[in-house]
């Protein structure tokens, strides 16, 4: 490796690559590609544009947009301009925007469009350290002071760039391996977020970890459609593919994400289990209106390739007559499977949240590998990952080799390495909370090795569920078991202080529709969908069958079925989708208490409708 920051890599990249295509988007009907050179003279010209403007070393910028090759390419104008990119959720709703420009102090922000504009109008006058904006779409500034469109921001740095001293070589490399790189401000699921410091050595360490398990080559294919707001596909999709000059296309939304699968046939993807989740349910559901005799094949095809990846994985020797097997399910089944993925995948790749063991199993069978890797906002993220040589699903893989974990006497995991974060921002009380004095961070996530090696995360610390009878009961295994059925789409479980173990359960309400449909019947509403006996006796069997693994005391003994999805807007998710605790029991407690309300219950098998 030839660079110690990441300018230095951008700097490196680009000039080994200036006629390759590195970047796609969508324009009409029509993709578009950036070649290295084409970015390489937007960064210069960003970078130069904020010197311009008095952007100085250590200062720090925002984005405020999704996913684009602008997104990008601010963000390394950013870098090479010596400054800390600040990312902001563009979900995020304008006093949360505000926090975080005014904690980061950030001194100018990039927006994506009008909708985020009059989001940094409403608060403009309560951030006093933000001066200058910068509309990424090019729309009407309506000739604001200090508002600026993409290309007129460009052309500024253009003409700075012609008079100034400084000179592209010299800004790259102003920056230091230890200066910070990026502040990301976590999720908040505990009130107000924390902004991490990662430097630029903290994500080069990573980039490192990573690359020493999984071999990413210069001829790989991203689809970008997770947030680059947030550290998994910042690293590995953005930092990651760009040091290895792979093709990055970007999505169009996440709506238009199997479309856009179809068009870019990447050959890796990165995503959180939702997505997976959606595409198993997909299969299924669609599997459902299949003759009877292609239902048997592709059940027998998933037997064989359940077989077949048990053995592979475990490196030991296929048997003749099931390799045959294999090759003729390959063709009937895996590889249509594998075309609606865009027929070139070698991997998915699953962070951010827990990948039900249920899911991964079902993928390997139909020939299609997910490796799950675990990490936090700060660690870089990757701490851990299963590779494609090293596979073990329910685990999150082995730690890089860069990386030191433990499992703490409490059962916590603890981490200790380069790509450990500097601390909070202007929080020196929450830094020393969680990195200890002989610098172990403490993960806030409950987890063992297994005989092996490799590493199983069974809860956060925090969401353990102490009943009143004192059991510790961690809700997560529950909750990823059954929102692996096609019937279920969210699950909260339940419990802390309490006599026994509950659940609120969102249903999948396209999957269920279908179902009652195909016995001829049809609810007007969510709402009346709930409430309804067949759905209530629906979901009850998949939380039965769910649970058949679970100690007598861990199980759900009733369930809630909520009238709508736990969303963003409403507190009950963060902007990564982890499900806000506390926001959930509040805004349905009513439905809280009346499974709670006879406590002295004693039939443990009695379910309530929403």
């Amino acid at each position: 490796m030839s660079y110690s920051t990441i300018s230095q890599m951008f700097d490196y990249s680009t000039n080994q690559n200036l006629t390759k295509v590195l970047y796609y988007y969508k324009k009409g009907e029509n993709w578009v590609g950036l070649t290295g050179l084409d970015i390489r003279n937007t960064v210069t010209n960003l970078a130069f544009g904020l010197r311009s403007i008095d952007v100085e070393s250590g200062q720090n910028v925002a984005i405020l947009s999704n996913n684009s090759p602008r997104w990008a390419m601010s963000d390394y104008g950013v870098i090479c301009a010596g400054a800390a990119t600040v990312s902001i959720y563009p979900t995020l709703i304008p006093s949360q925007i505000e926090y975080i420009l005014n904690d980061s102090e950030s001194t100018l922000i990039f927006i994506e469009d009008q909708e985020q504009y009059e989001k940094i109008k409403s608060i403009w006058a309560n951030c006093p350290k933000l001066k200058s904006i910068v509309l990424l779409d090019n729309s009407d500034t309506g000739s604001a002071e200090n508002v600026y469109t993409y290309n007129e921001f460009i052309e500024k740095g253009n003409a700075f760039s012609a008079f100034t001293d400084l000179t592209f070589d010299s800004l790259v490399n102003t920056a230091n391996p230890s200066d910070l790189l990026t502040l990301i401000y976590t999720s908040g699921t505990t009130g107000n977020p924390k902004g991490v410091m990662l430097s630029h050595e903290n994500l080069i360490a990573n980039m490192e970890g990573i690359g020493k398990l999984i071999n990413f080559e210069n001829n790989d294919v991203f689809l970008s459609f997770l947030p680059l707001s947030h550290v998994f596909e910042r690293m590995g999709g953005h930092f990651t593919a760009f040091s290895r000059a792979c093709t990055v296309y970007y999505a169009e939304g996440i709506e238009q994400v199997p479309a856009n699968l179809q068009e870019a046939k990447p050959t890796v993807v990165l995503s959180v289990p939702r997505l997976y989740e959606k595409m198993h349910t997909r299969i299924i559901e669609g599997l459902k209106s299949a003759p009877a005799a292609r239902q048997k094949i592709f059940w027998w095809a998933i037997d064989v390739g359940r077989n077949y990846s048990m053995l592979s994985i475990a490196g030991e020797r296929i048997p003749f007559l099931l390799g045959i097997k294999h090759k003729i399910a390959d063709k009937l089944v895996y590889s249509k499977v594998r075309e609606r993925m865009g027929g070139r995948l070698k991997f998915f790749v699953s962070g951010g949240a827990p990948l039900s063991q249920q899911i991964g199993e079902f993928f390997a069978a139909a020939g299609i590998t997910i490796l799950e890797g675990y990490g936090l906002t700060e660690t870089s993220p990757v701490l851990s990952s299963n590779s494609p040589g090293s596979i073990r699903y329910g685990s999150v893989g082995k730690p890089l080799f860069n990386v030191e974990i433990q499992i703490a006497d409490d059962g916590e995991i603890i981490a200790k390495g380069p790509s450990i974060m500097k601390g909070y921002y202007n929080n020196h009380e929450a830094t020393k909370e969680s990195i200890d004095e002989n610098g172990w961070f403490h993960t806030g996530d409950i987890g063992e090795f297994d005989g092996d090696g490799f590493l199983k995360i069974t809860d956060r610390k925090k969401n353990i569920l102490v009943t009143s009878g004192g059991k510790n009961i961690a809700p997560a295994p529950m909750e990823n078991v059954m929102v692996a059925s096609p019937y279920i789409e969210q699950v909260v479980v339940i419990g802390d202080k309490r006599n026994f173990i509950s659940a609120l359960i969102v249903p999948a309400f396209e999957a269920v529709e279908a179902y009652l449909a195909e016995n001829d019947k049809e609810i007007a509403s969510h709402a009346a969908l709930v409430e309804h006996s067949d759905v209530i006796a629906l979901i009850s069997k998949e939380v039965n069958t769910a649970m058949e693994t679970f100690s007598k005391y861990e199980r759900v003994k009733k369930f809630a079925l909520l009238p709508r999805l736990l969303t963003l807007e409403k507190g009950e998710l963060t902007p990564t989708l982890k499900v806000v605790r506390r926001s959930v029991l509040s805004n349905f407690d009513e439905y809280v208490e009346n499974m709670y309300s006879d406590v002295n219950s004693k039939n443990e098998e009695e379910f309530i409708g929403g």
